[in-house]
């Protein structure tokens, strides 16, 4: 197998290279639970709002082609994210977000021929190395193979967030942080 050479994309370049990510996107996912709501055009509509945010940021890996990515985005001063998950947030969360340092992991996906080589935590670190000051925050569809992506954010040193409010666990959505929660 090709050594995997990781860079980022610009916004410019994610919206350039989109079906290429779509792509990885597919075959990541591929047999995963729910597989049936993840169509290319579904995950390109979704792709195609993300690129739009400001902050937009994005880490790649190449191997004669793309065989993974990550991406997110700086959370808007609102912090209306939290509204879609039942979660108790962080108390200096609405602080962090009014001076835009929450930063949104939107997606971490890697090719199944290129899982347990370290390429998710090299993306992740490449990803996340602009914003180590910050609150990163994560959600995870619970519909979704999650066993794989809760290993990888408690690898990370992320914390799960305590779920709160009615219907506890009934959204079939949890959220993950890393940074400063004090």
């Amino acid at each position: 197998m090709a050594e995997a050479y990781l860079r980022r994309f610009t916004r410019w370049q994610a919206d350039q290279q989109r079906e290429a990510v779509a792509d990885v996107y597919m075959t990541a996912y591929r047999d995963a639970a729910g597989a049936e709501y993840r169509d290319r055009a579904g995950f390109l509509r979704r792709f195609e709002q993300h690129v739009r945010h400001d902050g937009f940021d994005m880490a790649v890996a190449d191997a004669s082609g793309l065989v993974g990515c990550a991406y997110g985005f700086r959370l808007e001063p609102d912090g209306a994210w939290w509204a879609d998950f039942p979660v108790e947030a962080p108390p200096r969360t609405s602080e962090l977000a009014a001076s835009g340092r929450v930063f949104v992991l939107t997606e971490v996906m890697v090719q199944p021929a290129h899982r347990r080589h370290g390429v998710a935590t090299r993306l992740g670190d490449l990803l996340l190395s602009r914003h180590a000051q910050d609150l990163v925050v994560a959600g995870v569809d619970l519909d979704r193979t999650t066993t794989g992506i809760r290993e990888l954010l408690r690898a990370w040193g992320w914390k799960q967030l305590p779920v709160t409010g009615p219907g506890v666990g009934a959204s079939g959505r949890e959220a993950w942080a890393r940074g400063p929660l004090r």
